[in-house]
């Protein structure tokens, strides 16, 4: 993957939603201007989310969505239905295709207000309107549109692409915390975990948010950080380091440099790096019997010293000095259910688009289950928990640091 092609973490998720036989797949191909879904006038033909990551005009790059129809029956349709709601939780804009002639039906009010208590914005496209005689006034977020007819398709790109860029907020990983010219020393282990012949993907946004504000970027190895730190001429106002080696790196890092982590950086990025400090506490209460759910964003090979089923609980076992059973997740699986959890430990979430990190977060709030993510409970097991977040805290006071 190279450093300028966008991931689709990053990219706005557009989904279409609504019942069967709406066209909700046939305005997905008109809209894309491709054949992404499988088009028939069968019920349900569409039984699994069809995801494409593409670059769509006037948008940009995006993610496109189709979903089953939300009155899907029987014991699979149920599943279908699952299906749907968990794609809601990863939507930036939803598209809730209606059949002209039928109109809005209950179904196509659920998934309304299921868009109003997500906060997505969303747009109603009428299709088929060809075959309407008839048309009411409709309000913004309508609009009539034909895929047989080919009409108003640009239009709706447009609404679409007006609601995207409304949702647009400049962000960073870290430059805002740095200042031009400053020197960042990037600690990138090369271990069995790490992908041949390439970098994972914070590193790769770090590295080209340093460079887009103009701060110097030095990468090594741990192995490699001490004579690192001695051979530069001008002090680095910051390391940044992988999780896993905290402990290590913190030893060998002067007090008077600035110390984080891919995965600090990552929470603070997806917005909700105070909840997780704040998750943090619950790792000094633990007891023997309590559940704990690690949880990962993506999906990957699992290593022989894997760091969410190995590290991860040794180390708690080991700072908690109980033994609490641990369950795990990856990809999108995630409880909806957080209750019978004492902490949930989650990954970066770099996989996750800002969205379904928020939601997967929100669940935990609104269930009163403490949350951390790796970063921040390797950082508070290694008692550096303050040291990593000292450049995030001096930002807030306008420390310059």
């Amino acid at each position: 993957m190279s450093l300028n092609e966008t991931v689709s973490a990053e990219r706005v998720h557009i989904g279409f939603f609504g019942m069967r036989n709406a066209g909700k797949s046939s305005l997905v191909n008109a809209v894309t201007g491709q054949s992404l879904s499988v088009v028939s006038d069968v019920l349900g033909t569409t039984t699994d989310p069809v995801k494409k990551a593409m670059e769509l005009l006037p948008l940009g790059p995006v993610v496109i969505i189709d979903t089953p129809g939300f009155d899907d029956e029987g014991y699979l349709g149920e599943k279908r239905v699952e299906k749907t709601n968990e794609i809601l939780a990863k939507t930036d804009v939803a598209i809730l295709v209606v059949d002209s002639l039928k109109g809005l039906t209950k179904g196509d009010e659920e998934l309304i207000e299921a868009f109003k208590k997500r906060n997505i914005p969303y747009i109603i496209a009428f299709n088929k309107c060809e075959l309407l005689t008839e048309k009411a006034v409709l309000n913004d977020n309508e609009i009539y549109v034909s895929t047989v007819a080919n009409i108003n398709i640009f239009e709706l790109k447009e609404k679409i692409g007006s609601l995207s860029k409304a949702t647009e907020k400049k962000k960073y990983v870290v430059s805002d915390l740095v200042e031009k010219g400053d020197i960042v020393v990037l600690v990138i282990p090369i271990d069995e975990a790490a992908p041949k012949g390439r970098l994972i993907l914070p590193q790769q946004m770090t590295i080209r948010d340093l460079l887009d504000g103009n701060c110097t970027v030095v990468a090594c190895q741990d192995t490699e950080l001490e004579s690192t730190l001695q051979s530069l001429a001008k002090k680095p106002k910051l390391v940044i380091t992988d999780s896993q080696i905290f402990g290590k790196v913190s030893k060998i890092v002067p007090d008077d440099i600035l110390l984080t982590s891919f995965s600090i950086l990552m929470a603070r990025y997806k917005g909700e790096l105070d909840m997780l400090i704040k998750g943090a506490e619950r790792l000094s209460q633990i007891k023997n019997g309590d559940k704990i759910l690690i949880s990962e964003g993506c999906t990957h090979h699992r290593q022989c010293n894997d760091i969410g089923t190995v590290k991860i609980p040794n180390w708690v076992r080991e700072y908690t000095k109980a033994e609490p059973e641990f369950s795990f997740t990856s990809g999108g699986e995630f409880p909806q259910d957080l209750r019978e959890f004492s902490l949930i430990v989650h990954c970066g979430g770099c996989t996750l688009n800002e969205k379904e990190m928020k939601h997967r977060v929100n669940l935990a709030r609104e269930q009163g289950v403490p949350m951390v993510n790796y970063g921040v409970a390797i950082a508070k097991m290694t008692n550096i928990l303050e040291r990593s977040v000292q450049i995030m805290r001096n930002a807030e006071c306008g420390v310059r640091n």
